[in-house]
């Protein structure tokens, strides 16, 4: 029972979490690069939200950002809820 809950807690990550990119409300790279599309709603599926944080750069359209969201290790976890 116990893993169990662990998976559970571990599905509610979302992407400024794992990645890290401080990009959130509050977050160290907000003032510099802008609060986060994502944020607070889609966290768990940005491959669909155009402005979001890649390798340090900001990416633009979704048709553009696609080919290195399917190579990002937040996309390709657990954690990335695909059926959005």
């Amino acid at each position: 029972m116990g893993e169990q809950v662990k998976k559970t807690k571990d599905i509610s990550v979302n992407c400024w979490e794992f990645n890290k990119c401080g990009r959130e409300k509050g977050g160290v790279n907000e003032k510099e690069l802008g609060r986060c599309p994502a944020y607070p709603d889609h966290g768990k599926h940005c491959a669909n939200v155009a402005g979001t944080l890649c390798g340090g750069k900001v990416l633009g359209s979704i048709a553009l950002k696609l080919l290195s969201c399917i190579k990002c290790e937040f996309y390709n976890s657990e954690h990335y809820d695909k059926s959005y």
